[in-house]
């Protein structure tokens, strides 16, 4: 039984202030010497990252499409272990999810799995009696979803707040908070959303800082705690990824037999996977370099903008997601590891490179050279491609075998042209059908997103791989 007191944060929509709250919210409990654990539903690495600032802890995301809804308690039992409180952002709308498939990724899908209370963030700055209608709504179409109170975001003024207070003490709902116009904490935003931590770190401190005064001034700490504790147990194990690997237990897939066992930390020097970090490439799931460590792996971080060569030893390289195309002059600029990459890749060093990494790996980027391994171009683009995808690997891989099946998302204002290689790197199933990405000697490029707790076998797979190079 895991019975960390936990709270999640939700909205009627996008645009309500969750991000502006639950950071604040983490901040304010980490600053009371309580430690923290942060959650964020859905895929979004952004938020995350803002999270482990204010709590000094990753930032982890529990995504019921990508990883399936059984994994969402003992992933957040990981994350949150020997933690005083964990706090989970939400993600759109309470009751938003993956489309068509109705409350399958959704924020509320995620509370009803970790039996946790929701703190309704709410814009009330062009209502007032309405509130009350728009809380009773949210708190009556699922009973299953306990609605602990709210708190009133963008309140203007003494007596909006009044208004506020007393529709909502007639619909019988606890204001937990109340907080006016605050535009000096608010983040700044770009093409994929907010800008993120690693690329504003001083201004990003002073932003949580601000966000974490502003939530004590307006919200009432102690109620909040308490509703936090007022969750009940989850009957649920932990994930670890040495489970996972060995596929013990319900909450871990094991790896493709075919795929031969990893090398332990007693079988040998450990391959060193080097894993692509630093202001372009911010995107990356806490539990990746995880299965990575406990499939024999010595996961060794560089910054491509930065780093002139790839780290010592270095016998793989993951390459996350991030934003190229904002330092894509300063990518192309680093020729020498723009050249040590192109010669990883020449001599069949395994690759596994999602989105940023794939632009990265092309020919060039917005008309800049990059590494040269894949026989593409890629630019900016005005289309947003966003979504979640149910995909299974068409070519053998240092990732993954032909035949895998593994869901993710895409998230990029970017085309690379072409789209796929000679072979492909996945296949699409849902929601469209098409192949995707390139797979040559050891590379495996992409723009889909994954999360590998869903299929621990990729680790095991691509650290063989990289263990087996001479």
């Amino acid at each position: 039984m895991f019975g960390v007191p936990r709270l999640v944060i939700a909205a009627p929509s996008s645009g309500s202030g969750k991000t502006t709250v639950a950071t604040g919210l983490m901040a304010a409990f980490a600053g009371r010497g309580l430690a923290v654990s942060p959650h964020k539903a859905g895929p979004d690495y952004i938020d995350p990252g803002y999270h482990a600032l204010a709590t000094g802890r990753p930032g982890r995301n529990l995504d019921s499409f990508m990883c399936g809804p059984e994994l969402v308690a003992p992933l957040f039992a990981h994350g949150a272990a020997g933690c005083d409180l964990a706090i989970v952002e939400g993600v759109m709308g309470l009751y938003d999810g993956a489309a068509g498939r109705g409350e399958l990724a959704s924020t509320a899908q995620v509370a009803k799995l970790l039996r946790a209370p929701v703190v309704l963030v709410v814009d009330a700055s062009s209502q007032s009696r309405s509130v009350a209608a728009l809380v009773h709504g949210f708190a009556s179409f699922d009973p299953q979803v306990r609605l602990g109170g709210v708190i009133l975001n963008k309140v203007g003024s003494d007596r909006h707040e009044a208004m506020l207070r007393e529709a909502l003490e007639e619909a019988g709902t606890p204001v937990l908070g109340v907080l006016r116009r605050a535009p000096q904490v608010s983040a700044p935003s770009r093409h994929l959303g907010l800008v993120p931590v690693a690329e504003r770190r001083a201004d990003a401190v002073a932003s949580v800082a601000a966000l974490a005064e502003q939530v004590r001034a307006g919200c009432d700490l102690e109620a909040l705690l308490a509703l936090a504790r007022s969750a009940p147990a989850l009957d649920c194990t932990a994930w670890s990824p040495e489970r996972a690997l060995a596929g013990a237990g319900a909450h871990g897939r094991a790896g493709a037999p075919a795929d031969g066992p990893a090398p332990g930390p007693g079988a040998g020097r450990r391959p060193v996977v080097a894993v692509a970090g630093g202001a372009a490439f911010t995107f990356s799931y806490a539990e990746h370099a995880e299965l990575l460590a406990a499939a024999g792996a010595e996961v060794v971080p560089f910054d491509p903008l930065r780093d002139e060569q790839l780290p010592e030893r270095t016998a793989g390289l993951v390459i996350g997601g991030g934003f190229p195309e904002v330092y894509a002059p300063e990518l192309s600029a680093n020729e020498p590891l723009r050249k040590a990459v192109a010669d990883f890749a020449a001599a069949g060093g395994p690759i596994a490179a999602e989105c940023a990494g794939l632009l990265y790996l092309a020919r060039s980027l917005d008309g800049k050279p990059m590494c040269g391994v894949l026989d593409a171009d890629a630019r900016m683009s005005e289309r947003l491609t966003l979504g979640y995808r149910e995909a299974v690997a068409v070519s053998d891989s240092s990732l993954a075998a032909a035949g895998t099946r593994l869901r993710g998302h895409e998230f990029h204002r970017t085309v690379v042209d072409p789209g796929a290689g000679e072979a492909p790197a996945w296949g699409f199933t849902h929601p469209e059908r098409r192949v995707e990405g390139f797979v040559r000697q050891g590379v495996h490029a992409s723009y889909l997103h994954t999360h590998w707790a869903a299929e621990p076998s990729v680790a095991r797979r691509f650290t063989g791989a990289a263990a087996a190079r001479p």
